[in-house]
């Protein structure tokens, strides 16, 4: 039997909400963003990896507090006050919807001998879809906590949970359903 090796993805979390629609997905946003934290909590004790990615908003030679002040706003503080990288955390830009695309995310999952991922974030039925389809294609087992990834429409929303259970072969659950143990030595990035 193989042991989960997972690590949490929460995509776009930081983010400015400056576009249509944004104020309503800035909302929902805040709505997971305490389950999400939960979750990154509990990946920290158990020194699992964490990774964050972000759309870089044309700043491409920023680090992750440039990109976190540039989307600073009444929108984004409530969430910021609940779930930013911490130094542990990894942290990489996308230039598309998908985490995997241009990124150097499969390469790292790799490196960290990651074999299951949990995604969150936002938002579900566009760059939470894409990375899930990547990955389900990169053979990694994949876990999508349903009260941590929103969508602007609810019913695109929950479209996008179906696909991913019913093609992507995703276990759909809430955050508190996730299974709570895992194989807990990180491993070296060396070998």
């Amino acid at each position: 039997m193989n042991l989960e090796r997972p690590a949490l993805l929460i995509i776009d979390m930081i983010n400015n909400f400056n576009f249509n629609h944004g104020q309503v997905l800035a909302q929902k946003a805040l709505k997971i963003a305490r389950p999400i934290k939960e979750l990154k909590d509990q990946f920290n004790q158990q020194q699992l990896p964490v990774v964050f990615i972000n759309d870089h908003y044309n700043l491409w030679q920023a680090d992750y507090h440039t990109i976190i002040e540039h989307c600073r706003n009444q929108y984004s503080e409530p969430i910021y006050e609940k779930v930013l990288p911490d130094k542990n955390d990894y942290f990489l830009i996308k230039p598309k919807h998908s985490a995997f695309y241009g990124t150097a995310l499969n390469t790292l999952l790799h490196q960290l001998k990651v074999n299951t991922l949990i995604i969150t974030g936002i938002a579900g039925n566009i760059c939470v879809l894409f990375t899930a389809n990547d990955a389900y294609m990169r053979e990694f087992k994949l876990y999508i906590p349903k009260n941590c990834i929103a969508s602007t429409d609810d019913q695109d929303n929950q479209y996008a949970l179906t696909m991913m259970r019913n093609v992507l072969k995703a276990e759909i659950k809430s955050s508190q359903d996730l299974p709570k143990v895992y194989h807990v030595n990180p491993p070296s990035l060396i070998e």
